[in-house]
This record gives C-alpha cells, structure tokens and sequence, in this order.
C-alpha cells in the first residue's frame, strides 16, 4: 500500500491497511530544527487563524520525516497583511487583537465583546472565506500529492471556539446558558464563513475535511451535553450534510479537546466519521472502552499524550505506550496514530523521532 491507500483504509474502517499510519504536525522550533537537520526547507503557509498554521505548513519536511497526510488549510487573501498595532501583537481578519503567548497566538481584546444585540453581530465585518489567494498553497499541495497522499483540509475553530473568541469565553458560556439572541446570529454568521472554507477545500479536491471545536476540559465537557445537544448538535448535522452535498465521498474528522465521551455516539449519528484527537488520561477516554463503544462506528486520530509522555517520558516510555494504543485502538484497523496535538517545542526531538519509529516498528499488521 502506498500512503494514500493505507490511511483511506484506516479512516474509513473499510480493511485492514498494511499498517497503522501516521501523522503529526510541529510547532515553528521544532519545524526549523528538524528541517535544519533533514536539510529541507521549512514551508509556511499562514493560516486565517494563526495558530492553525502550524497544521498546514511543512508538508515536505513531515512527509520526509514518516507522515502519511498532507494537511491543507484557508490562508491569508493574496496582498493580505496583518496590522501591527505593537510588538508582538497583531489584529487579524475578524477584528482580533492577537498577541503572541508561550504556547499560541491569545486573543486579548474580542470585537464583540460588548454585543449585547442580533444588531451588534449584523454591523460586525466578516472576511470574505473565498478571497482571492485563501487556497492558492491548498491548490498547490493537493495537486502535488494527491496521488500518493490522502488531503486533510483543516476547518479548526468551525463554529464554537470562532464564537467564543469574537466575545471572550466567558461572556459567551454564560450568555449562550440565559439565551442571549445574538449568541445564535453570532454562530449563523460563523456557521456560513466556515461553510464558505469546506465548500473551497472541497473544489481544491480534498479527501478529507478536518472540523473542530474544544468542548471538553481536563475532566468533563466545557458545557453540559444537553446544551451541545440543543445548540451544536443540529448546526453541526447541517454543516456535514451540506460537504457531504458537494462531495459524498469526503470524508468528515472532528477534532475536539478534553473529556467528549459523552457525545461520541451524538457525533456518529449527525455524520461524523473520524474522532481526533482521542485526548488521553481524561475520564471516559479509556482506549479499550472507546474502542468498545464507538470503534465499530468511528475511526480514531490521535491517542498519543503530550502534556507528558512526549516532552517527559523516555523513549522506551513512549515506544511501549504507542505499541499499546496500536494494539488497541488499531485492532482491525481504524486508526491513525498521531499525537493529541501540536507537537510543542518542549518535546525533545529524539522523543518526536522514538514515536515516528514506534509507529512505524508496532504499525505492522
């Protein structure tokens, strides 16, 4: 099998692929350090929401490395720069003051912070998701690699943390709980920019369309499962009825943060067909208990935990730990082994190197 067949296998749970395949995304340091090493340049394609850059650049330098994806995303318009009101800050596309944190971009001023009002939404700009420019890298790497590689389109931030971040997390949790009108016109209005980027990445020709939204925290999920359910549940079902409209061989991943066990089987139900990123050592995310709840309904992304084993543990430590969720999670076929998310610069490279090899010696089935 060459990458492309293995990874559609493992996605859509239709065989067993030769092996468990592979896929993980770095952070700027680690990006230069290993393109530095492996003498490849390291490419950078600046997403509309800076963080999610870090998905959808250094393709080469990933695929050179071991992974079996390319990951494509929206980018800034052609002519397109950021203002820079002060060192270290910028305001992008959706009126964001934006600095630079340890980790991420955070936002530190919302432009909406003060909406009280469906008005207060209607007067608020949006970027244009089809301007000129937006997928000209996305164009270009489907093009290059699709023959060989499976496509990832990112669509992070779809809908919930897009909200969140135009009022601030908290305003926006306790407005959505005593339903505040402009919190369902702010999500339409989010809602169909996110509809206009799925509908592009699928014109370029991607296999897959990455969603995503952090609904869960460290021990549950961020909001009750009956208000994901009231709110998030039917947008969601339209938003993949719609990609599945354009394309009904596109295949439908979400990635959502934390402890999310209890809407898996919701998620399954409204399309979804790839769980990402499997947080580990969060309750309800038990590998074999995942794999026995939703494994005959989902494919999994991800498992693999960076909040400690990839920046602390030993290399015997990590590979023991991915020959595990192999053996589990990959039982079959359905998984794609990756770290929970990107890679940050606090993991040694030797510990990035010790999972690509774990992946690649325990994949085998």
């Amino acid at each position: 099998m060459n990458s492309r067949e293995r990874v559609l296998a493992a996605l859509t749970r239709s065989g067993v692929p030769d092996r468990v395949p592979l896929q993980f995304d770095l952070c700027r340091k680690l990006t230069d350090a290993f393109a530095e090493k492996h003498n490849i340049p390291a490419t950078y394609t600046t997403s509309y929401f800076e963080d999610v850059t870090y998905r959808i650049s250094a393709n080469e330098l990933r695929l050179a490395m071991g992974s079996d994806v390319v990951v494509v995303g929206g980018s800034l318009p052609s002519g397109y720069s950021h203002p820079v009101p002060k060192p270290g800050h910028i305001i992008n596309e959706f009126g964001m003051l934006m600095e630079q944190g340890p980790l991420y971009m955070q936002t530190v001023e919302a432009p909406l912070a003060h909406a009280n009002s469906v008005k207060d939404v209607e007067n608020h700009p949006f970027p244009d998701p089809y301007a000129e420019g937006r997928f000209d890298d996305a164009q270009y790497y489907t093009d290059k690699y699709k023959k060989d590689y499976v496509i990832v389109g990112d669509l992070e931030l779809t809908m919930f943390e897009m909200s969140w971040h135009h009022v601030g997390l908290e305003k926006f949790l306790v407005d959505m709980a005593t339903k505040e009108d402009y919190v369902s016109a702010l999500l339409d209005k989010v809602m169909a920019f996110s509809l206009g980027i799925a509908r592009r990445l699928a014109e370029v020709g991607v296999d897959v369309i990455w969603f995503g939204d952090d609904f869960g925290s460290q021990n549950n999920m961020m909001i009750s499962p009956r208000m994901w359910r009231n709110i998030f549940k039917p947008r969601f079902a339209e938003l993949w009825q719609e990609v599945k409209a354009i394309n009904p061989n596109i295949i439908i991943a979400h990635h959502t943060d934390g402890a999310v066990s209890p809407i898996l089987d919701d998620l399954a139900d409204i399309g979804l067909q790839v769980f990402n990123p499997v947080q580990p050592n969060v309750p309800g995310h038990n590998p074999q208990e995942l794999k026995d709840k939703v494994g005959k309904r989902l494919a999994f992304w991800g498992a693999i935990d960076q909040q400690y084993l990839l920046p602390q543990g030993t290399t015997a430590e990590i590979e023991a730990d991915v020959a595990e969720k192999i053996r589990i999670l990959g039982k079959g076929g359905g998984y794609l082994c990756s770290p929970a998310h990107i890679v940050q610069s606090d993991v040694p490279m030797e510990n990035l190197e010790a999972f690509i090899a774990a992946v690649q010696k325990h994949g085998v089935y």
